[in-house]
């Protein structure tokens, strides 16, 4: 398949409407997770009072993004059906491996669909699987929408790589597990981020300070991270790359296949019966 083609076969494809509001929830997401390193020491700011907030600002921004991208590509029910489907098995694999070394098998699976479906169907991908996964594990909490946007920027990115015209087989696998790689530990930094700056009390070396300066406490946190988060989040990645190395040709055949067989830029079309003068019989 060409990469043409490939796009043209995407069930999502961001036009102008999309990208904005992309860029729109991208910049909510970013201040949601790096203000706290700016607060003033006495504003008493903290993510265990903005959480609930930002959940309530994020989920319209996600479902604008649906309603956009549904207005400028006709996103019909076979890709909401696919949304659901890649969303149920996203969901279903992440208690496979929870709490157990970080390892999380739905992360690979998270990077191929974002591969073959494109950057607009991986960040709604990426959102709606974290949501369902969070209610089918109990893990409804502050954290929540934190954990949708991260996964959702995660399967958006696998969505923006290089294209299959020019990265193709080995090539592209090996792509997709370095990216995979980096992916994991960024996830995993990114929300040690969002729970970090509400934990004070874990020593003068690693705690979250508010008010100090911006550098003393980005290395309070890499030492954080260091301490905390690095053998899991090397769980996962490692998980990550071996998945997508072993598993991830057949997968993409999958996938690429179930997307051409969809044809999501197919539109009806009727002519009138009898077109070539003759009436039709029964």
């Amino acid at each position: 398949m060409t990469d043409a083609t490939e796009r043209a076969a995407r069930p999502v494809r961001l036009g102008p409407k999309s990208v904005a509001v992309l860029l729109l929830t991208g910049a909510v997401g970013v201040v949601a997770f790096g203000w706290p390193l700016l607060a003033d020491g006495g504003s008493g700011l903290a993510h265990a009072q903005d959480a609930p907030w930002l959940f309530a600002a994020l989920l319209p921004l996600l479902v604008a993004v649906v309603v956009a991208t549904i207005s400028e590509s006709g996103m019909d029910a076979k890709a909401v059906a696919m949304l659901g489907v890649l969303a149920a098995v996203g969901a279903a694999l992440r208690p496979l491996g929870a709490g157990t070394a970080g390892l999380e098998p739905m992360f690979f699976l998270m990077v191929l669909s974002g591969r073959v479906l494109g950057p607009g169907f991986g960040f709604v991908l990426g959102s709606v699987t974290m949501f369902a996964s969070a209610l089918l594990t109990g893990g409804v909490g502050p954290w929540m929408p934190f954990q949708m946007l991260s996964m959702g920027w995660f399967t958006m990115g696998a969505g923006l790589l290089p294209g299959p015209d020019r990265l193709r087989g080995r090539t592209e696998l090996a792509m997709l597990a370095v990216y995979g790689c980096v992916a994991a530990f960024a996830y995993g930094t990114v929300m040690n981020l969002q729970g970090w700056v509400i934990l004070t009390e874990l020593g003068s070396g690693i705690s979250f300070v508010p008010g100090a300066p911006v550098h003393e406490n980005l290395v309070r946190f890499l030492a954080y991270c260091a301490a905390t988060s690095l053998g899991w989040d090397l769980g996962r990645a490692v998980l990550t790359v071996v998945l997508t190395l072993t598993l991830g040709p057949t997968l993409l055949k999958a996938l690429r296949r179930a997307t051409r067989r969809a044809a999501f830029d197919a539109r009806a079309a009727f002519e009138e019966p009898g077109a070539d003068g003759a009436a039709d019989t029964p």
